[in-house]
């Protein structure tokens, strides 16, 4: 573990603060020790020894010490050791040790040793300042638990040493923080110095040099930023004192700049105007007021260089200490003080520094410190207003932090409420000062050169808008508004709304925007704004307090004027100068009324009480004024305020809110009564509707807020319904939209936000963060309108059943499919113009991204832009196939094509923009989750597209690259930055544990290891980009490893996934999760890609042999048992199968598979190389001790006992549905092939979707107006959904059941085949393998399932891997136990065989089970108890079982017919030893032996017309059955039996030896000569002939019939007697010899025609007939 204050304890101990912030920290004791050993680290601080001579000596001697090993270092390590302690005025040894440390990280980063030193030295100390302000911070939170807060606040006292030393100690803290503070300005300043003299003197710098000088830069600031925030906790906490402050105020005199670094003094300076000016916080009146004159001398005495920061100081100083002065306490120090006087001097300082700027100041703050990027141009217009002649402060100040923002905020919080409380006076001071302005100015009276409105004091304002700042986005705070209604904070909201002028009346709005956030503020804010008045008011002057009933009827007021003003003569709305002698259009009219829209925006967004209330309000029509006030004569940030109002009215909107917007908003678009008809006539082509929507939507774009309010308008629009079940098959706008005028649909809005805005944006904006909002706002339209389009509706139309246009809510799925924005979307997806915009928003600077907080506009530009891409691959199929061919013949001649015709898919696009595989790679290590998964799935798609990972030629090597992707990334340069990102990502970290699937490590490890096994997956026979990113070098076709590269070294991506698979735990305390197995099981699935990969195997199975894979694995396997953890349940948990639990035990099981199948591998390889000593380790650990190099032996799971998955038994419930709903749906479309296995698992989303469309079906009849039938209906859809969803469960574990089987069954063949054992302890292993499978296989035979057949060919194997005819074997215990064990498997044979409908194949492997046990086994045993048992058996498992063989022997498929005729004939030798006719008996019984003689018959026709790849099968079967019928044919019944079979006649119409000897029959086998037919036709002859001998011998002499029949035989059939003779002796032409196994034939026919002449006397009765016929011849 590293030491405490090391860069990697830093930061974990960074994260771990960050985890309990974000309330997933588990183990709080564990945190409470790494802050207590990081003590010494806090209170050291930022203190580092400085620059020595002595340290340089040392160095110079070339031997240092770090870590008690000494170093031997050369000159270039020491002059970079002093150029290191030069740049950080840093210790030359401290130096020497940074650049060891950071040896590591420089070849990860690809940086050089230095610059790696530089970072690891400026993040240590961050992670350390973070994490002191983070202590500091909970410590300080009252809302933690006591023992928490307790805990660190003991240890904030140690860091102190306040808790056993004097106070004081935190005052110097303190003054430590503050010091280090100014040391930071001072680097700063250096480091600005020392690279403008670079500058200046015209010396290269190299992109290295720019990029950590802005590291530098920026890393400093954060760290002064980080010590501001733990100077102003310190104050909160009480641990300075008064003399602090004045150390504070000494330095800012100092401060020259007015930048970021100084607003980090805020919240510190606030905080102690709070501490010690504040009676509430435990100082003395005293001490107060000597600090109050020390701050009131110090404006003239110590001027700051920012006046306007002093005068703010002054102006939160003068807030607090009024408090002392509400009451005047006894015995208090201003007994006899002239208050009143006092009280005149405090508010006449106070006016002065409102004279000098300090609300100028506080609002210039509050402003900036929000990011830059969040662009608000209602808010920004009016802080601009206010703030016209302030200085500004730098664009860099908006890179504070969210947490220290929240900060500066809760000071500005304080002293917003001691304004309020303490100077109640000076406010009403405020108001009637600038009111008395304005009615002067208005009236046209001179007053001290205030003649404009420009001129006026806005100082009430400004403080409205402050509020209006410290309180946005802060709910909690905001709260304290409405929690009391007799707080000061409500009464000061009703006091400032009364009364209101034109632009404090739209600051009021903002302050009351910014308490709004949430239901319960925004309801709150509603009802105070309906308290305060009466909304009848129709009057054109304001009543006195701010009502609904006010802005409605100002709304509604000009919303008229709109209306009766012929546009050509409507004054414009302006924002200053001399005011119209009307008094509604005050100045600042336009910016009132935006608050008001911006207000009732918020509320209604906000609350859903407000929304409703307005939507059913009797007089304020707000859709009609809404859209007025939306004319495009309106200026343009009034209008865009209108439609965000109209936006936010859509809120949780229901259908039948969309559709009345909708044709409210088309009829504005086209509305004929707008002035704007006259400036111009309408096309020929056109209808006044139709050029009103023109004109409408050309003066739209004019600029940024208008555009960007119109598409988020239309986003709403097209936005799902709260009410939408998800099936999204309604259309998201009336049907007949706009069909008055035109074709109905949306399709201009479309045309107009992709035409206009999207595809032509730049007249509109010129500034690059409204181009990324605006881009962000159209992208996101985009996605919703391909995401709300259901593909799905097209597919179960054709395939379940269900009348689809009947049960969605659209007309017909022809009107869904042609007017759904989706279709005009994709078309405008491949237009040229979108396309460009497209892939530029996908290409930003991966540096600002890197510093943009997660929501900015950039980032979230970035994420659309991915979205749209990752959508549009998912749905072009859809598009191309589907609907574009429907709706171009639909709307041919009224469309206007917009796509460019000749991209066929958007792979296409992306083939001339590969740029964007740069930025997705590079996008996925940037720190941001959300924007490296997105990215790695989009990177994961295009990566597996065969056009885009075609060749490409390297113009810097010119030789082709073996991918196109990895050589863009290659000749970019950005391959190994890529790798190191994914590298880093891989990396493990022990908190992932403790934060679960939360955890950011762990969901980018998720995500890195799906895209590299998919990627794999789709070209494992290519290189590819996850082949690169791996570490694999692409050259060509091939891969290789470059030798000084990382896969050389060990430390490229591929062995972090290698670490991943061994270390990855799979739980915590004893418990298997589902998401830590599922990160292991994902690595797993990589390196089983990478090792079954032909391209890739070699490589990876020897590094994964190199690092001991196997052995690691098989060291981490457990037992599965029924009581196993799974995810909290046991497996005997009647819940287990429904629940997450379930794919627990799929994924480990998945693992197991990949690791057996590994296993299996390994030890093929191990034997074909001949590694004897790596063959027998990894038997070793197949048999349960596990070698280390060391020679250490560790026990490990044994292969016999990983069979324990197949022990455990789980199964689903049945479906009892309570109504006929939805038995007659077709449900088959909803499923797939299940991995390419048998199985099948329902894809549930369309399980879920078949279900509801359903639903709306009998809804729609009517069916469902009972609410018990709804209940009954809703019931039995979830009924469904929980069975299909356990069906899929179940079928995805039956699968990798059966896949982790079969592995298992390779692999124990395998091992017992390969041991280097005696036949006796190959026995052995082979009993104990059958002791474990035989019990199984008798469970699963008899239910005939998928893992009975390979158990059985596993004990089929097995019983091939025994000899017992060895001589080692011989009256062993071995061979005595061997011999019950093969009984008892026969007996287990003979039950599976008898099960009814079992399966084929299985009887098959069941069948050469027996046959190999009958004769091989049971023969060998020679007790003939044993074949007395046998027989027995047979005769006990029954009639069916015969039955059951001689079906499948006569017309059972493939060599099963064979197998079982070979069991037969085995069983008939055995019932030939024990001398019974049971089996012949069954067999005649069954007319089996009548089939086996008539099959005689067909032997040659059935040859010469099969297929020549069926021939050498059917001469093996036939000769297995004439081997059946030849013995039987050795007992007399069998013999008889087969004699009564008609045999002779058979042979005689098969005229198997009628034809000539010479020739053969015709056997039409690929691979058969002439001499191998002639031998195989030998062959046959020969097996018929023993059949004949057999029946002739077995009959007996006595038997006159049989010896008749075979001397006819024999008179029949001479020719070709006499020619196998000749062939034998070589006579009469025909040569003997000739191919061996033929001779074979011929010598043994010769031998059984002797046989057979002479048992016949053939030779006699042929003499006799050759007399008879010479008498015949001879006269009488």
């Amino acid at each position: 573990m590293e030491v405490a204050g090391g860069l990697g304890s830093l930061r974990a101990l960074h994260q771990d603060l960050i985890a309990l912030e974000d309330g997933q920290l588990h183990t709080i004791d564990k945190l409470c020790n790494e802050l207590r050993a990081h003590i010494e680290a806090f209170k050291n601080l930022l203190d580092q020894p400085a620059k020595s001579d002595t340290s340089r000596k040392k160095l110079e001697t070339g031997t240092i010490q770090i870590d008690d090993r000494d170093y031997a270092i050369n000159k270039e390590f020491q002059e970079s050791s002093m150029q290191l302690a030069d740049a950080l005025d840093l210790d030359e040894l401290r130096a020497a040790e940074l650049l060891v440390s950071a040896q590591g990280d420089a070849e990860l980063l690809g940086r050089s040793a230095t610059v790696s030193a530089v970072i690891c030295y400026y993040e240590s100390r961050q992670f350390l300042l973070e994490s002191l302000r983070m202590l500091l911070r909970n410590a300080e939170n009252q809302d933690r638990e006591e023992h928490l807060r307790r805990a660190q606040l003991d240890i904030v006292g140690n860091i102190l040493e306040v808790k056993d030393g004097p106070a004081r100690n935190g005052s110097l803290y303190t003054r430590k923080c503050l010091k280090a503070m100014a040391d930071i300005e001072r680097w700063m300043q250096d480091l600005a110095e020392r690279y403008q003299g670079t500058l200046a003197l015209g010396q290269p710098m190299t992109v290295e040099y720019d990029e950590i000088m802005a590291f530098q830069q920026s890393s400093l600031a954060q760290q002064h930023e980080s010590l501001g925030a733990i100077v102003t906790y310190l104050v909160k906490g009480s641990y300075t004192s008064v003399e602090d402050f004045f150390k504070l105020l000494e330095h800012m005199p100092t401060i020259e700049r007015w930048n970021h670094i100084t607003v980090h003094y805020v919240p510190s300076i606030a905080a102690f105007t709070s501490q010690y000016g504040s009676p509430d916080n435990g100082g003395s009146l005293r001490e107060a007021r000597m600090l109050h004159t020390r701050i009131m001398d110090g404006r003239d005495s110590s001027p700051w260089a920012l006046r306007n920061l002093q005068a703010a100081m002054i102006c939160w100083w003068l807030a607090e200490y009024s408090g002392w002065y509400l009451e005047q306490r006894l015995g208090s120090p201003i007994q006899g003080a002239d208050l009143a006087a006092e009280a005149r001097a405090r508010s006449d300082a106070f006016l002065q520094a409102l004279k000098d700027g300090a609300l100028h100041c506080t609002l210039s703050i509050c402003s900036k410190v929000y990011p830059d990027d969040i662009y608000d141009p209602a808010r920004s217009g009016l802080t601009e207003y206010l703030l016209r002649d302030t200085p500004p402060l730098p664009t860099e100040a908006t890179g504070t932090n969210v947490l220290f923002r929240d900060l500066l905020m809760e000071q500005i919080e304080s002293f917003i409420n001691s304004f309020i409380s303490n100077m109640p006076d000076t406010l009403r001071q405020f108001q009637i000062s600038e009111d008395d302005q304005r009615k002067k100015i208005l009236g046209g009276v001179p007053s001290q050169a205030r003649n404009t409105l420009h001129d006026q004091d806005l100082h009430l304002e400004r403080f409205l808008l402050i509020i209006a700042y410290a309180f946005d986005q802060r709910t909690e705070a905001a709260e304290a508004f409405w929690e009391d209604p007799d707080s000061n904070l409500y009464g000061f909201l009703q006091w400032a709304s009364k009364r209101q002028s034109t632009p404090r009346v739209g600051a009021f709005c903002e302050l009351l925007r910014s308490i709004s956030r949430g239901e319960e503020c925004a309801t709150a804010a509603h009802n105070f704004l309906v308290d305060q008045g009466s909304t009848k008011t129709a009057r054109i002057r304001r009543s006195s307090s701010l009502n609904w009933g006010q802005i409605f009827s100002e709304l509604n007021l000009y919303a008229a004027k709109i209306r009766e003003t012929p546009t050509s003569s409507r004054p414009p709305i302006r924002y200053g100068g001399k005011p119209n002698a009307d008094d509604i259009n005050e100045p600042e009219s336009a910016l009132m009324l935006e608050c008001y829209l911006r207000l009732m925006a918020l509320i209604c967004q906000e609350s859903s009480e407000a929304r409703s209330w307005l939507w059913t309000h009797e007089t304020f029509k707000s859709l009609e004024v809404m859209f007025t006030l939306a004319d495009v004569s309106v200026p343009p940030r009034l209008q865009a305020c209108a439609i965000a109002a109209v936006c936010a009215m859509l809120t949780c909107k229901t259908l039948d809110t969309s559709l009345y917007v909708w044709n409210a908003m088309d009829q504005w678009a086209s509305s004929p009564t707008s002035s704007v008809l006259a400036l111009s006539r309408p096309g020929k082509s056109m209808t006044p509707l139709m050029y009103m929507e023109e004109v409408t939507f050309e003066a739209l774009p004019k600029t940024f807020d208008q555009a960007n309010e119109f598409v988020h308008l239309l986003q709403a629009l097209v936005s799902p319904c709260a009410d939408d079940i998800g099936l999204h098959d309604a259309l998201p706008f009336p049907e007949q939209l706009g069909s008055s005028y035109r074709m109905p649909g949306i399709e201009p809005y479309i045309d107009f936000t992709f035409g206009k805005i999207f595809a032509t944006k730049s007249p509109i904006v010129d500034d690059p963060v409204q181009s990324r909002q605006l881009t962000n706002s159209v992208l996101s339209l985009a996605a919703t309108c391909l995401a709300g389009f259901n593909e799905n509706l097209v597919i179960l139309a054709n395939k379940s059943g269900i009348a689809v246009d009947t049960a969605i809510e659209t007309s017909s799925l022809d009107a869904y499919a042609r007017l759904h924005p989706f279709s005009r979307v994709m078309e405008w997806m491949f237009n040229n113009d979108v396309l460009a915009v497209l892939f530029a928003a996908s290409n930003q600077d991966l540096n600002a991204i890197a510093a943009a907080s997660a929501n900015s506009p950039i980032v979230l530009t970035v994420l659309r832009t991915i979205e749209v891409m990752n959508r549009i691959l998912d749905l072009q199929s859809t598009y191309f196939e589907i609907l574009r061919p429907l709706v171009k013949l639909q709307t041919a001649g009224y469309r206007r094509p917009v796509l460019n015709p000749t991209l066929a898919s958007f792979e296409d696009s992306v083939a001339t923009n590969l740029d964007l595989i740069i930025n997705l790679s590079l996008y996925s290590g940037l720190g941001n989750q959300e924007l490296a998964i997105n990215s790695l799935k989009l990177l994961e798609k295009l990566s597996s597209s065969r056009r885009l990972n075609a060749s490409l030629m390297l113009a810097s090597r010119h030789q082709p690259s073996g991918n196109r992707l990895v050589g863009v990334l290659e000749q970019h340069g950005d391959l190994e930055r890529v790798r190191t990102s994914f590298i880093l990502g891989m990396q493990y970290d022990d908190r992932e544990l403790e934060q679960g699937p939360g955890a950011p490590g762990w969901t980018i490890k998720s995500v890195m290891l799906d895209f590299l096994s998919h990627c794999l997956a789709a070209l494992p026979d290519r290189p590819n980009l996850a082949h690169a990113i791996l570490g694999f070098a692409c050259t060509g076709a091939t891969l290789t490893v470059e030798l000084d590269g990382a896969f050389a070294k060990g430390t490229s991506l591929f062995h972090s996934v290698v670490r991943i698979a061994a270390e990855y735990p799979d739980g915590l305390d004893g418990t298997i999760q589902l998401w830590s197995s599922s990160i292991r099981q994902k690595a797993m699935q990589v390196l089983s890609i990478l090792q079954a990969s032909p391209l890739t195997s070699m490589l990876a199975m020897a590094e994964l042999r190199a690092t001991d894979f196997l052995f690691a694995m098989f060291l981490r396997q457990v037992v599965i048992t029924p009581d196993t953890n799974l995810d909290g349940l046991s497996i005997r948990n009647e819940d287990f199968i429904h629940s997450d639990s379930a794919l627990v035990l799929d994924q480990y099981l998945d693992q197991r598979c990949n690791l057996l199948e590994h296993a299996s591998s390994e030890l093929r390889f191990v034997t074909a190389e001949g590694a004897p000593t790596l063959k027998a380790r990894i038997l070793s650990t197949l048999f349960g001790s596990t070698t280390m190099l060391d020679g250490t032996q560790l026990p490990n799971v044994p292969v016999f006992e990983m069979l324990d998955f197949l022990a455990v038994d789980f199964s689903g419930p049945g479906l009892s549905p309570l109504t006929n709903l939805f038995t007659d749906v077709d449900f088959t479309v909803a499923f797939d092939p299940y991995n390419g296995t048998t199985g099948e698992a329902a894809q549930l989303h369309l399980v879920e979707q078949l279900l509801a469309l359903r639903l709306n079906e009998v809804r729609k009849s009517g069916y469902l107006d009972d609410v018990q039938e709804q209940e009954k209906a809703l019931l039995d859809a979830e009924a469904f959904m929980a069975f299909f969803r356990t069906q899929k469960n179940l079928r995805s574990l039956e699968n990798v059941r059966l896949r982790t089987l079969k592995a298992w069954s390779n692999l124990l063949a395998l091992a017992i085949g390969h041991c280097d054992l005696d036949q006796a302890g190959r026995a052995s292993l082979v009993l104990q393998a059958l002791q474990t499978v035989m019990p199984l296989l008798d469970r699963h035979a008899t239910e005939s399932s998928p893992e009975a057949l390979v158990l059985a060919k596993l004990v089929q194997a097995l019983l091939f891997q025994v000899d017992l005819k060895s001589s080692a074997l011989d009256q062993t215990k071995v061979a005595h136990v061997a011999d019950d064990r093969f009984f008892s498997i026969f007996r287990t044979c003979l039950r599976a065989i008898n099960v009814p409908e079992g399966d084929i194949n299985l009887r098959e492997v069941l069948y050469n089970i027996c046959f190999r046990y009958l004769t091989n086994i049971a023969d060998t045993s020679g007790s003939k108890s044993r074949q007395h048992n046998i027989s027995q058996t047979v005769k006990i498992s029954g009639k069916k079982t015969i039955d059951i063989i001689c079906d499948d022997a006569y017309g059972g498929s493939g060599t099963c017919r064979a197998s079982a005729v070979l069991f037969l004939d085995a069983l008939n030798a055995t019932a030939v030893i024990e001398k019974s006719n049971y089996m012949i008996d069954s067999l005649a019984r069954t007319n089996f032996i009548i089939v086996l003689v008539e099959a005689i018959r067909d032997v040659p026709n059935e040859l010469r017309d099969s297929e020549p790849q069926d021939i050498p099968f059917l001469l093996s079967y036939y000769n297995t059955k004439l081997s059946l019928l030849l013995t039987l044919s050795l007992t007399r019944p069998g013999a008889t039996q087969v004699l009564n079979a008609n045999l002779f006649q058979t042979i005689r119409d098969s005229a198997l030896f009628a034809v000539d000897p010479d020739l053969g029959i015709s056997i039409a086998d690929d691979t058969t000569t002439t001499s191998s037919a002639l031998a195989k036709y030998y062959t046959l002859l020969l097996a018929v002939v023993r059949v004949i001998a057999a029946v002739l011998m077995s009959r007996g002499p006595q038997n006159t019939q049989t010896i008749e029949q075979a001397k006819q035989f024999l008179a029949e059939n001479r020719t070709l007697v006499v020619s196998v003779f000749k062939r034998q002796a070589g006579v009469g032409g025909v040569v003997g010899g000739g191919d061996e196994e033929m001779m074979g034939c011929v010598d043994e026919l010769v031998e059984l025609f002797v046989l057979l002449i002479t048992r016949t006397g053939f030779i006699d009765f042929e003499d006799q007939q050759d007399g008879r016929r010479q008498r015949r011849k001879t006269f009488t």
